[in-house]
């Protein structure tokens, strides 16, 4: 995806600038003094400037603009920094949030709201109307801010699933050569201390027959004993593919060996979210397996809880174990070789976590591990201890700036007033922003100090003497309750009752602020349309949420299918190679060592011999295909229809009987994506076939489509070859059909000089 040019939105934002200021006012007929125009290009320019470089630098970014627009906003009419002053410093904020880490980007948004409300209060206090212009900004600077988080996640989302995705495809070619490499080493160990033993053995009891007759008989029996070895060794080599579905899920792994130390009389407690098969789940595997140990090691018969929750940014593993029971003697105390801690740490590293342990405020021990979730592939880690206290105390800097001409010149004494209701405003929007913050961690307290602060607007109206519109503070107010509702409505377990409850909620708050600033209208009237509005704003919220949970869900099991079929293949292709290999033992190896162990038991030691050596010559020429395949893997070139020679070969190989045919219609040039793909489907067909019946490929075209038509490969109709083949075809508006019996055909249009064919 195209980035849009960082210089465009600087520029768009100075030419709104200069149609505000000084635009409007010589439409008004209002000249701009030369002094003030002059000051207006020194502010603009390198803030624009500023602005088109802001990834580069984009804290320094938001201090200069901001400050920038501050002092050029003395000398100039009101209005002439307007845009750059509150739209460019959001686009510094949004950068800050997109680029940083997220302590950088809510530190950036804190520091300058409070740096402003400072510079307001040394120059001229904070008014009604001020405040309500604080509150605004705040909230443009806090969606801004949020915005970039947004972007921020899913971009690094993005980038895991590439990632995921990536290593996938890797481990799809790299598994079958891994496959390929083990089996080699495992015929080669039954060439080299079986076959050749046998060989020998017999070869020397033939030369010494006529002085040592019994050499013979010993040959005869080492022969049928070490034939019927080599059977059992290549029969494990020959071991079908275990079944996915055999394999436990790591929750009923988790579940298990919970259920093992219960029957150990351990009593154990369990809340285990399911977890996908990877890293994390064997490291939460291994993190739980270790503490419980050490839980029947030190503490036998402590009631212990187990907890694992798989959430989108982390997963926790938490494993609490209460304080050893008093008069239970602990005899696996000196059992530990003092190395547990570091096994426990290594392995949430290396799966991309981290861990702490230590003792809780009962008397027992807390092992707490935070891993990766969904979306995220590492977890974040935040910056050094000294990297944050700088950043803070930068940030403390600035925003006490403004207060220093106050600190340095002596003011007359100003007598106190009431508080006025801007002041209260800033500070009901500053609560609710912090709050919002903690709503991952505490949704339910969070939940209910925004729904007390909803109610303390109407509060700070009266207190304030607040005379503007009566429905606009609440309904600032009423911002922080959508955005909240729209979190829990997006998470994978939102409260339905909860739109309800601050919809009543923020009623209350209207009617309240409009009861008490008085009107005509009944209070069943009043109270019925908040109530209606305030319904209606949170059950948008709600439904906005919902959409974004259920596409966030979506694209995560798109990607987790994605992950899996890619993850199938890989180990479905290891085992074809498997099945490969197999094929040759079963024609060629095993044929020869039972014919040898049949020589032996015969008592035939010539025979016996020369059927050993046929064995030995023909699993060193399978060790020889196998090598040969797999350099022609690392140089063969991109493969094209000019291949299915080469692939037809392989196939025979392993003793499949393969035939393909071309019809002389095929054109010698196709284009390069048909090529491609008819290659790479026929590629699939073969694979999918079964290696007891011949496979029959058929290629031709008609009417600018080539057709490929398969026979011997009845699995290729099944559902997941399908899907496998389905993006290649669907990418050139290919078809494919099954026809009677095992047969399969694919047609591909000939885009590229099919028009030209029909032309003529």
């Amino acid at each position: 995806m195209k980035r849009i040019d960082d210089r465009l939105i600087p520029v768009l934002l100075l030419c709104a600038q200069a149609l505000v200021w000084p635009g409007a006012a010589l439409v008004r007929g209002d000249v701009p003094s030369a002094s003030a125009l002059l000051v207006a290009a020194l502010v603009a320019g390198p803030v624009t400037a500023l602005l088109a470089l802001r990834r580069a630098r984009p804290v320094t970014t938001v201090v200069v603009t901001a400050a920038a627009c501050a002092l050029g906003a003395g000398p100039l009419p009101a209005g002439a920094t307007a845009v750059l002053g509150t739209a460019g410093v959001a686009l510094a904020l949004y950068t800050v949030a997109t680029e940083r880490d997220t302590f950088t980007a809510v530190l950036c948004v804190v520091a300058l709201a409070l740096w402003q409300l400072l510079y307001g209060l040394t120059l001229h206090g904070i008014s009604e109307r001020d405040g309500l212009d604080l509150v605004l900004t705040a909230l443009l600077y806090a969606t801004a801010c949020g915005a970039g988080l947004l972007v921020r996640r899913a971009r690094r989302t993005r980038r895991t699933s590439e990632r995921l995705l990536r290593r996938a495809e890797s481990e799809r070619h790299r598994l079958p050569a891994v496959e390929r490499r083990r089996m080699e080493r495992e015929l080669h160990d039954v060439s080299a201390h079986h076959l050749t033993a046998v060989v020998v053995t017999a070869g020397a009891a033939l030369g010494l027959r006529e002085r040592r007759p019994e050499l013979a008989a010993e040959a005869l029996r080492f022969a049928v004993d070490t034939g019927h070895e080599v059977t059992r060794a290549l029969g494990a080599v020959r071991a079908p593919a275990p079944s996915g579905e055999d394999l436990p899920s790591p929750e009923e792994r988790l579940l298990d060996l919970v259920a093992g130390f219960r029957r150990l009389d351990q009593p154990v407690e369990c809340e285990i979210d399911p977890l996908p098969d990877g890293a994390v789940a064997d490291a939460a595997y291994g993190i739980v397996r270790e503490a419980l140990t050490n839980v029947a090691r030190y503490a036998p018969g402590a009631p212990t809880r187990v907890r694992c929750r798989y959430g989108d940014d982390r997963t926790d593993v938490v494993v609490i174990s209460g304080a050893p029971l008093p008069g239970t003697p602990a005899h696996g105390a000196g059992l530990g070789g003092g190395r547990g801690q570091g096994f426990l740490r290594s392995r949430a590293r290396e799966a991309g976590g981290t861990l702490t342990t230590g003792p809780t405020e009962e008397g027992g021990w807390e092992v707490r591990a935070a891993l990766p979730g969904r979306t995220a592939a590492l977890t974040e880690r935040p910056g050094t201890r000294g990297y944050r206290l700088a950043q803070v105390t930068a940030a403390v800097g600035l925003v006490l700036q403004p207060l220093l001409p106050v600190l340095v010149v002596r003011a007359e004494a100003v007598p106190a007033g009431p508080v006025s209701a801007g002041v209260l405003f800033a500070l009901l929007a500053a609560a609710q922003a912090v709050t919002l913050l903690w709503l991952r961690r505490a949704p339910r307290t969070a939940h209910g100090v925004l729904f007390a602060l909803t109610a303390l607007w109407p509060v700070a109206m009266a207190a304030g003497d607040y005379g503007g519109p009566v429905v606009l503070p609440p309904a600032l107010g009423m911002l922080a309750l959508c955005a909240a509702l729209a979190v829990d409505a997006a998470g994978a377990r939102p409260r339905v009752l909860l739109p309800a409850v601050a919809a009543v909620v923020q009623a209350a708050a209207v009617t309240a602020a409009v009861l008490d600033r008085g009107t005509t209208a009944p209070v069943w009237a009043v109270a019925g349309s908040a109530t209606a509005g305030a319904l209606l704003a949170a059950g948008t919220a709600h439904w906005c949420g919902l959409r974004r949970g259920r596409r966030e869900r979506a694209a995560r099991d798109d990607r987790d299918e994605r992950l899996a079929a890619w993850t199938e293949e890989a180990v479905r292709d290891a085992w074809a190679e498997r099945r490969r290999i197999a094929g040759g033992l079963e024609t060629t190896v095993l044929a020869r060592t039972a014919d040898m162990v049949t020589e032996a038991e015969a008592g035939r030691l010539d025979a016996t011999a020369e059927r050993a050596r046929e064995a030995l010559a023909a699993m060193r020429s399978l060790l020889d295909t196998v090598r040969e395949g797999e350099a022609e893997r690392a140089l063969r070139p991109q493969p094209t229809l000019q291949a299915l020679d080469l692939l037809a070969r392989q196939c025979r190989a392993t003793g499949r009987e393969v035939e393909i045919r071309l019809s002389g219609r095929v054109p010698e040039q196709l284009p390069t994506a048909v090529d491609l793909a008819a290659y790479h489907a026929a590629e699939t067909l073969l694979a999918t076939g079964d290696d007891d019946r011949p496979a029959l490929l058929e290629l031709d075209t008609v009417e600018s489509t080539l057709t490929i038509t398969a026979t011997g490969v009845a699995p290729a109709a099944h559902p997941a070859v399908r899907e496998r083949l389905a993006p290649r075809l669907a990418a050139l508006d290919g078809t494919l059909t099954t026809g009677p019996a095992d047969t399969v055909r694919l047609r591909l249009p000939l885009t590229t000089g099919g028009g030209e064919e029909r032309e003529r």
